[in-house]
């Protein structure tokens, strides 16, 4: 039974309203022949009989609870603790709407701050927002507050190859129709899957807005403090700003990219306590230093006092422009990601510092116990320069979609990112994953069946 809130007299005055007499009416634009046709459904069932129905229908499903998974290239399988949901599931966080009176948002704002606090902590920067839609997006508004500071005189952007392709696409999505240059990202530069840093030193002058990279890189690779120091140095005697992207967890054990000279600190914040899901939705995190706080975008809680000199928080230097007058906005970022971001502030406050490397460190010495016994292999090659994080590149002995469908339909494992998607020089190579979900025995059982695919 269909339930319609409205009386008879009530539609029948919405018809009169927009000059019709039938419901029918409105779909004389539709051919009558292809206006009500017959549906074959199904009877219908209980909710215990769709329930079950469904449940059978799931285990068709090749998901990680079942199968072992070796696929990252930018949405990770992480652990996430049974309090992060359970604080989500508080109805207090469900709504998205943005806090703007702080009187009856205390909790909501709290939350907000705490994770902007912890962001601070783990990239070394003095301010952070809460309010990007994913990691690529946060990249781009890096872009166009660098832009802004500049004034707009500044209108060439220079990015790494070595960055993740959906990120630099998302930029140039971003920035179209603006006047920009965007520079750097030719993959022809690329030593296999290496990229001298001097190459984009090379690109800085005294147009640039910005340079870009990323650490841990899209192939899992790591430069060196002092090396991405050196290349930060340059950027700022070129007087643009050095922007940084950034896997979070990775930031649990290796030097924070504020302590290297960035400007900017950005990335994908998923890893911290937010499923893998279909896609999203996702979180990107945005840091900065303290003196381009002003040209931030998204939302920016601050701590206070109210007049009784208690403890409080409220929404901070970012105007009102930037939600309700769009067309003087420094961003198009509105809705609020706050949710995502509890459930990011839930897991490292869960995991503290001693947890969060201990992560770190699981994901990184697993890795390289696993491209160690790849390697082995006849026919494989690791091609990832150390150090790498918890992702790395091998070539294969055969096309690596051929060898993702033997894993999946005669192993039931979720093998590598086929990199000749988007790299086509790298043929034949996969891009491989393994986190702290991954045991030695499921590392060993990839092993085993990359030995034996190799020879079908």
């Amino acid at each position: 039974m269909t339930y319609i809130p409205h009386s008879q007299s009530e539609r029948q005055a919405m018809l009169e309203a927009i000059g019709v007499d039938r419901i029918e009416d409105l779909f004389t634009d539709v051919p009558e022949a292809l206006r009500f046709p017959e549906v074959s459904l199904p009877q219908p069932l209980s909710e215990l009989e769709i329930l079950q129905e469904l449940r059978w229908m799931s285990e068709s499903n090749a998901d990680l609870d079942h199968y072992p998974c070796f696929l990252g290239a930018g949405a990770y399988n992480h652990y996430v603790p049974s309090v992060v949901d359970h604080v989500l599931s508080r109805s207090e966080f469900y709504t998205a709407y943005t806090p703007y009176q702080p009187e009856v948002s205390q909790g909501t704002l709290q939350t907000i701050f705490e994770y902007q606090s912890m962001i601070c902590a783990l990239t070394g920067m003095e301010v952070a927002n809460a309010s990007h839609y994913d990691g690529a997006t946060s990249m781009a508004e890096a872009v166009l507050m660098a832009i802004a500071v500049s004034r707009g005189k500044r209108r060439k952007v220079i990015l790494s190859p070595t960055i993740h392709p959906e990120y630099r696409e998302t930029v140039r999505t971003y920035t179209q129709g603006m006047g920009l240059t965007v520079v750097g990202d030719d993959i022809a530069q690329l030593q296999g899957t290496d990229l001298p840093l001097e190459k984009l030193k090379a690109l800085l002058d005294a147009d640039t807005a910005c340079l870009i990279v990323q650490n841990p890189d899209f192939f899992g690779q790591m430069k060196s403090p002092a090396e991405l120091q050196a290349l930060a140095d340059a950027v700022h005697e070129a007087g643009a700003m050095f922007v940084v992207s950034a896997d979070p967890i990775s930031l649990g054990l290796f030097t924070p990219p504020g302590q290297y000279g960035a400007d900017v600190v950005v990335g994908e914040g998923q890893p911290l306590g937010n499923a893998i899901s279909f896609g999203g939705p996702y979180l990107g995190y945005f840091a900065c230093r303290d003196k381009f706080k002003h040209k931030i975008a998204g939302r920016l809680v601050g701590e206070t006092v109210d007049t009784q000199g208690r403890r409080g928080f409220v929404l901070t230097l970012v105007a009102r422009e930037q939600h309700i007058r769009r067309e003087k906005a420094t961003s198009n970022i509105c809705s609020n990601q706050a949710l995502c971001a509890l459930a990011a502030g839930v897991y490292l406050a869960t995991l503290g510092k001693c947890g969060l490397r201990t992560v770190a460190e699981l994901c990184y010495h697993k890795a390289h116990y696993a491209a160690q016994q790849i390697a082995t292999l006849d026919g494989y090659e690791l091609l990832s320069q150390e150090p790498f994080f918890k992702e790395f590149v091998i070539r294969c002995p055969r096309p690596v979609a051929e060898i993702n469908r033997h894993l999946l339909e005669d192993w039931s494992i979720i093998g590598g990112y086929d990199l000749s998607q988007t790299y086509p020089h790298l043929e034949n190579c996969a891009l491989l994953c393994v986190t702290e979900m991954n045991p030695k025995e499921e590392i060993d059982y990839l092993v085993e069946a990359l030995a034996e695919v190799s020879h079908e």
